[in-house]
C-alpha cells in the first residue's frame, strides 16, 4: 500500500532526502489525467555556503521558496528555454533543495510521449525523462508550480512511497553542469543514481 510522503520526510537533511527518493514515485494530477514516474536520480543542494546553489545569492525574489517550508516545489527557468524541479528540504528559513534529475515514467505515458514529440519516437520510455528538462516537459511541470505545496491535502503533485532502492543498486558522484562552480562544491559527492532503472517495477 503506498501513502504520500509528508512534510516531516523533507524537512531532514537535503543528502538524505535525496538518497531516499530514489525510488519513489513522483506523481502529477491534470484534472483526471494522473503522470507519474519512479525517481531514479536526484542532486542535493545545501544552504547559503554552497557555490553550485542558487542560495549563494542569498535571499532573493528568485529564491525565496527555498528558504520556506520543507514539501514545497522549487521550480526555475534555465537556459532561456528549460524548467527545473526541486523539493524544498531542511527546517524553514535555511535554504536547501533536491533536484529531480529522472524518473522512469509508469503513468501516464501516452500524454508523456506526445509531450516529448518527435524526440521521443524511436526511444523507450526511461529514455523520455532521463534528464531534469525532458522529465519537466512530459509532466507539464512550469512555472505554475512553483512553491506547490506537496504535501497539501488535495496537492495536484506530490510523492508517494513506494519499495526501498538498496544502496547496492545506487550510483553516487559529482552534480552535473556545475563547470564554473569552484571546489570543492564542484566535486562534491551529492548526486544519487539508479544503476539500472529500467530493472525497477512500474
Amino acid at each position: 500500500m503506498t501513502t504520500i510522503l509528508q512534510r516531516s520526510f523533507f524537512a531532514r537533511s537535503t543528502l538524505q532526502v535525496a538518497r531516499d527518493l530514489l525510488g519513489m514515485r513522483l506523481v502529477r494530477l491534470e484534472g483526471e489525467q494522473r503522470l507519474a514516474g519512479l525517481i531514479v536520480e536526484t542532486e542535493a543542494y545545501v544552504g547559503e555556503e554552497d557555490l553550485g546553489c542558487h542560495a549563494r545569492a542569498g535571499l532573493t525574489p528568485r529564491t525565496q521558496v527555498m528558504y520556506g517550508a520543507a514539501g514545497h516545489a522549487y521550480v526555475y527557468f534555465t537556459y532561456g528555454m528549460h524548467w527545473m524541479f526541486n523539493f524544498v528540504t531542511e527546517a524553514e528559513g535555511f535554504p536547501a533543495a533536491v533536484l529531480l534529475r529522472a524518473v522512469l515514467p509508469t503513468d501516464g505515458l501516452d500524454v508523456m510521449r506526445r509531450r516529448r514529440g518527435r524526440a521521443a519516437d524511436s526511444l523507450p520510455p526511461a529514455r523520455w525523462t532521463d534528464g531534469p528538462a525532458k522529465l519537466c516537459q512530459a509532466l507539464g511541470i512550469d512555472r505554475r508550480c512553483n512553491d506547490l505545496d506537496l504535501c497539501a491535502p488535495g496537492a495536484e503533485i506530490f510523492v508517494e512511497s513506494a519499495a526501498p532502492i538498496l544502496d547496492a543498486s545506487v550510483t553516487i558522484g559529482t552534480r552535473v553542469g556545475l563547470y564554473t562552480v569552484p571546489e570543492p562544491w564542484k566535486s562534491l559527492p551529492w548526486r544519487f543514481r539508479v544503476d539500472n532503472p529500467s530493472l525497477l517495477e512500474a
